[in-house]
C-alpha cells in the first residue's frame, strides 16, 4: 500500500457519501471499489483525480473543481456561451460562475428545457456522442386532434431528407380542444429533430420543453434556473456513459 495519496473514507466523505464512519462500514461491508476491484481493508489511499471509486457499482465524483449542473433554458435563449449577434444565451445565466463550462449539446432558442453544462469535457463528449444513445425526453403541444396511427408511424420511423428518424417511444399526455400534449423519447439530437418529425407527421410544434436526458429530470425547476445534479443523477449519467 502506498503512503500517498488521501484516505479512502476521507475522499468518500468529502464526496457526500456519508460520515467517515458511515463510509467504513461501507468499505468493511465490500460495497466499496477502486478502479474496479473491492477494497475490504481500512486505510486504502487514493488519488481523487485519478482513481475510479465506486459504491454498489455507481460512481461518486471526487475530482475536485468538476461541475455537473442542469439549467431550465428559457425560451429565447440561444445556446451558446456568447454571442455575436447580442442574442441572451445560456452563458448569460451562468456569467457569475468561474469555471469554463460545456453546454452538452443543443435546444434551439425556440426550445425551452432541461440543458446540462459542466466543465468535464469527456462527459460532455460522450453524452453528446450518437454512439451512446442516450435517451431524452421531449413534451410538444400540437395543434389536434392527432391520428391513433401517428405514434406508431414514429416508432417504425419517418423518412426525413437526412434520413429517417425513429422514436423510441411516443405518449398522448393531455388534450384539451384543439391542443393536444404529446411525450416523445429519442436517442438522437440532429437539428430539430422533434420538430421536423412532427412536422412531417401533420403536427406542427407549438411549444416544445425537453423534459429528461438520461436519468436526470427537470422537474420542478423553474425557466432560467440552474442546479447542481444530485449524486444518484452523476453515477446514472455516468453509468450510462461507461465512466
Amino acid at each position: 500500500m502506498t503512503d500517498e495519496g488521501i484516505r479512502l473514507q476521507k475522499v468518500m466523505a468529502s464526496a457526500g457519501i456519508g460520515s467517515r464512519r458511515a463510509c467504513e462500514q461501507m468499505i468493511e461491508a465490500g460495497r466499496v471499489s477502486v478502479n474496479d476491484q473491492v477494497v475490504l481493508e481500512q486505510g486504502r489511499r487514493v488519488d481523487p483525480e485519478v482513481d475510479i471509486i465506486r459504491v454498489d457499482t455507481m460512481r461518486i465524483n471526487t475530482a475536485p473543481g468538476l461541475v455537473y449542473l442542469a439549467m431550465n433554458k428559457p425560451r429565447g435563449y440561444v445556446t451558446a456561451m456568447t454571442d455575436p449577434e447580442g442574442r441572451p444565451t445560456v452563458g448569460d445565466l451562468v456569467a457569475d460562475r468561474i469555471e469554463r463550462l460545456f453546454h452538452v449539446g443543443r435546444l434551439d432558442a425556440d426550445t425551452e428545457g432541461l440543458l446540462l453544462l459542466t466543465n468535464h469535457g469527456e462527459l460532455a463528449h460522450r453524452l453528446s456522442h450518437p454512439s451512446y444513445e442516450v435517451p431524452k425526453t421531449y413534451l410538444a403541444e400540437v395543434l389536434g386532434p392527432v391520428a391513433r396511427d401517428v405514434g406508431k408511424r414514429l416508432r417504425e420511423g419517418i423518412q426525413l431528407e437526412d434520413g429517417i428518424v425513429r422514436v423510441d417511444s411516443f405518449k398522448l399526455v393531455d388534450s384539451t380542444s384543439n391542443r393536444v400534449l404529446l411525450e416523445l423519447v429519442l436517442h438522437e439530437g440532429r437539428k430539430h429533430i422533434v420538430r421536423r418529425a412532427l412536422a412531417e407527421v401533420g403536427h406542427p410544434v407549438q411549444r416544445l420543453v425537453r423534459t429528461a436526458v438520461g436519468p436526470v429530470q427537470l422537474g420542478p425547476q423553474k425557466p432560467g434556473k440552474i442546479r447542481v445534479l444530485t449524486r444518484d443523477e452523476l453515477a446514472g449519467v455516468f453509468k450510462l456513459v461507461d465512466l
